[in-house]
This record gives C-alpha cells, structure tokens and sequence, in this order.
C-alpha cells in the first residue's frame, strides 16, 4: 500500500498541476501577447459567459449536498459574488460589462446564442458533476482556482496596453476576482486536504478531480479557439454548426 503523503505533500501535488491549467493554452498565450483580433476576444467573452452562470449553479449544487452547516455558511458567500446582492454587482453583471467594453451589447451576451457547442459541453458536464457527486468531490473541482489569480493579474496588466481600445471600466470582473480567489482557495483547499487524507487512494482521486477541472478548462479554450480562428480541413473552411 502507498504511503499516505504528508499534507504539505499532497498541497504541493495538487499546486503541480496547474502546469496544465489554460493559462497555457494557445489561445489563452495569444491574448496574453496582443495577438488575437477583436473578433476573437470578443467570442471569448460570449462563450466564457455559459461558464460565468454555471458557476453560481455549481455552488448551489454543492451547498444543496453538504450536510455541514459551517461549510455552507462560507459557501454560500460564493453565490452572492457572482449573482450579486441587493446593489452589490456580481461577477455576472460585471462580466457583462467586459462585454459592453470589448464592443458587445447586453444582448450578445445574455441571449447565448454564440455559444459553442463545446462550451455548453463542458460547462454542463462540470455543473452535473457538482450535482451528482459528493460535496467534498464539488469542492476539490473547484480548485483550479489556485492558479487563478495569476491570470487575472495577467489581463489587468497586459490589456489596456495590448487592447488599447477596451474601455479599463470592463476589467472590474477581473480586479474583484483577485481578492475573492485567494479567499475561495483557502475554504476550498482546507476542505481537500481534510477529507482527501484519509488515504493514499483518496489523495490520488483528489488528482483526478482536480484534473477533470483542468480539462473543462482547457477544452472550452479548445471550443473558443476553433469557433473564432480561420481553419482549413482539406483545403476547405472549417464548416461551423448552422445554428437557427
């Protein structure tokens, strides 16, 4: 039987895969640079909205499956970030706003209608996981949020010099998820560490979860970066799904 890592072990296990997080992928190297059209940023925008209202709906999930009350208590805060409360904006409402400052109207947002197949894929099969697994498990997922903070201070740092024809105001979702990451990485991280070091195997299926997370994100990059690029398939325009 393996031996059980010690839980500064098994943080740091759970930190080295971040290696694979979408900060890496092409298309997300390409914002990074300045490389991507105005076309492109905006598609991102629209899709990664589907993923911005999965949200709440996965942490709604997981409340409705923990049974601990204190949990939820801190939980429950993740909720109100992102769907606001009373005059408070949310992270909806200011992804919005990225929206309207990357050139779109509310209703190219809302309406998602130029969300990809791929994305409403994988963001549905993250929110179900979230439904039909144990709370713990929902909690583990949620962990790529380790390694977001760094991209968000990627945006805010890069874009107005890259972009320069983004208004600054559309960044706010950004600049309020710097300091609600770091806090949801705390509760989260405390609660995958306890439970998942029962044993070796468990610590293991604590990878796996976190990885399954990683490969939502990175195959909804995938999904974006095929949407909004010029491809060719045998010297023929990649056909996109007609949507009606």
């Amino acid at each position: 039987m393996d031996k059980i890592w010690t839980r500064e072990e098994f943080e740091e296990k759970l930190r080295e895969k971040g290696r694979g997080y979408h900060i890496y992928h092409p298309f997300h190297v390409m914002m990074y640079e300045g490389k991507l059209t105005k076309e492109q940023l905006q598609s991102w925008v629209l899709n990664r909205f589907y993923y911005q209202i999965g949200i709440p709906q996965k942490d709604a999930a997981i409340l409705s499956n923990c049974p601990d009350v204190e949990v939820r208590k801190q939980w429950i805060v993740r909720i109100t970030d992102h769907d606001g409360v009373d005059d408070a904006v949310g992270g909806i409402e200011a992804w919005i706003k990225l929206g309207e400052a990357v050139g779109l109207t509310r209703e190219d947002v809302t309406s998602l209608k130029h969300v990809s197949p791929g994305v409403r894929f994988a963001v549905d099969a993250y929110v179900n996981f979230a439904k039909q697994r144990p709370w713990q498990e929902s909690v583990c997922s949620s962990l790529t949020e380790l390694f977001a903070p760094h991209i968000h201070q990627q945006r805010i740092s890069s874009w107005p010099e890259v972009y320069p024809w983004i208004n600054e105001s559309g960044l706010s979702y950004f600049k309020k998820r710097l300091t609600e990451a770091r806090r949801d990485v705390e509760q989260g991280l405390s609660v995958t560490l306890d439970y998942f070091s029962q044993s070796r195997a468990m610590q293991e299926r604590a990878l796996d979860i976190l990885q399954f997370k990683l490969n939502v994100l990175w195959v909804i990059a995938d999904s974006i970066m095929l949407a909004s690029s010029n491809i060719k398939v045998e010297d023929r325009d990649y056909l996109r799904q007609p949507v009606f």
